[in-house]
């Protein structure tokens, strides 16, 4: 199937703040524009000139599209449509997703923080080279302009592995999915994929010096630094 280009015109958003509406325009013109899977969205500079946004504000939505999985956001490619839903039940993903949060955080916060300490206690060498394997990845990542995601999956799920605690592995396996809308969602916010990197290394370097209270503390910090997530209103 040919990909389109979707050079359908948009309304412009008469309200360009209210979140809820710009993802809703975004829907109506996946629509309008008849795109199906596999499709590619226009560029993010021709959709916020469209739409009469801001490229920041249109990307916040897009991240948003992206953590409910309609959209894929590929590095150098730009957003394919997953699949095309109605309006409604994306909204109400949305709402679902924003009351979830500060749960997530908390969440995170216990478990991840409690990980850290113990990784800096129990990892072993080759632990800490499967830390050291995730940084570089995310760093080659966040390097070709992407977000990350994947190298920041591998420290944490390399964090959990260190810790050597098969209960809080479990847990952080349950949660996983949740983690994931957070992570996409943190990684969009400007600037933040290089911060989270430079976090990331600090909470490896308490690990690798092996102390339980500086890991602990280094993974507070990080995890609050990845729950500020603007959310336009």
């Amino acid at each position: 199937m040919p990909r389109k280009t979707a050079a359908q015109q948009i309304s412009r958003v008469a309200r360009p703040r209210l979140y809820e509406q710009l993802v809703e325009q975004l829907m109506d013109f996946i629509e309008s524009a008849q795109l199906g899977p596999g499709d590619t969205l226009p560029a993010e500079r021709d959709l916020a000139e469209r739409l009469g946004v801001s490229r920041a504000t249109l990307a916040q939505a897009l991240v948003a599209l992206e953590v409910l999985g309609v959209i894929d956001v590929q590095h150098g490619t730009g957003a394919v449509l997953v699949y095309r839903p109605n309006v409604p039940s994306v909204l109400k993903g949305l709402r679902e997703h924003r009351s979830r949060l500060p749960e997530i955080a908390e969440a995170r916060s216990t478990l991840e923080v409690k990980l850290a300490e113990l990784a800096a206690e129990r990892r072993t060498d080759e632990d800490m080279q499967a830390i050291d394997k995730a940084l570089d990845a995310m760093a080659e990542e966040v390097a070709s302009g992407a977000k990350g995601a994947h190298g920041d999956e591998l420290f944490h799920q390399a964090i959990t592995a260190a810790a050597h605690s098969g209960v809080l592995a479990q847990l952080m396996t349950f949660i996983a999915e949740m983690i994931l809308e957070t992570r996409l969602e943190s990684l969009g916010q400007p600037g933040r994929p290089e911060q989270s990197l430079a976090s990331h290394r600090k909470i490896a370097d308490a690990i690798r010096a092996q102390d339980s209270e500086a890991a602990a503390a280094a993974m507070l910090d990080h995890i609050t630094l990845v729950s500020d997530v603007a959310l336009l209103k």
